[in-house]
């Protein structure tokens, strides 16, 4: 049977762990050549080894010669692109009035202007190509907002609107640009940022836990994420443009 994603090229960029591995497996099994791209190469090389026919390419999201490297690379080696997925991301819990602009800066650098960046260099290649789509990773926070990560939350509304006027703008050229907001799930990233949470919130020790159990039933897997980025980067999704997948247990659905 044929797969979703089969003659396709995606580049997932922060795919040498959690989420952005995730994906591109999933992208893999649906027959797409996956390039993985990560900020530490030997990671990227790691995941991409385990997948048939991908290539591994180093990029830290920040610098904009790296962004432009990657894509060109990307279709110099694979010759087109298709799928983007704006996946690396960054995030340490730190109240507002203790946090320095430098804090705030580096992650917004990753999680805001690395996601502009991967859109501003992938967008016209993916036009060059025939067309395609671009879902990018944002977050539950980005409408909740969240105690201790106003950095991590405000990038992710800023993807959200970004993914809004992307789509409307590339619409008609062929590309369409989607967003997936994930609630929380069970990643390193999640992990460590728990006991800053318990610390810094007044929560017993294993309350984060918790917290989660409470609020969404339970943590998210990366599978589950890697779904549903492949639902909206595949054709069986081709009527979504613009819009934000919430994938939270329901955290988002009720105060209580």
């Amino acid at each position: 049977m044929a797969g979703q994603l089969d003659g396709r090229v995606a580049v997932v960029t922060g795919a040498g762990k959690g989420l952005g591995a995730a994906i591109a497996g999933r992208f893999a099994e649906e027959g797409a050549t996956v390039v993985v791209s990560d900020i530490d190469a030997g990671a990227a090389e790691k995941v991409a080894a385990g997948l048939p026919g991908a290539r591994a390419i180093p990029c830290d999201v920040r610098d904009e010669g790296q962004v432009q490297a990657l894509i060109e690379r990307t279709v110099s080696e694979c010759g087109a692109l298709h799928v983007m997925v704006p996946n690396a991301g960054v995030g340490t819990p730190c109240p507002l009035l203790a946090m320095d602009l430098a804090a705030w800066r580096s992650v917004l650098e990753v999680n805001l202007d690395g996601v502009f960046l991967s859109l501003r260099y992938a967008a016209p290649a993916i036009i060059a190509s025939g067309g395609g789509s671009i879902v990018n990773l944002a977050s539950v926070t980005a409408t909740t907002g969240s105690p201790l990560i106003g950095h991590y939350a405000a990038a992710k509304a800023g993807v959200v609107n970004l993914t809004k006027t992307a789509a409307t703008e590339l619409r008609d050229q062929g590309v369409r640009v989607n967003a997936v907001l994930p609630g929380f799930v069970g990643t390193d990233l999640v992990t460590a940022a728990a006991p800053v949470f318990e610390q810094l919130l007044g929560l017993p020790d294993g309350g984060f836990d918790g917290l989660i159990a409470q609020k969404q039933g339970r943590y998210g897997t990366p599978e589950e994420v890697a779904d549903a980025v492949l639902f909206l980067a595949s054709d069986r999704s081709a009527f979504c443009n613009g819009s934000g997948l919430v994938l939270d247990g329901g955290l988002d659905a009720s105060l209580l």
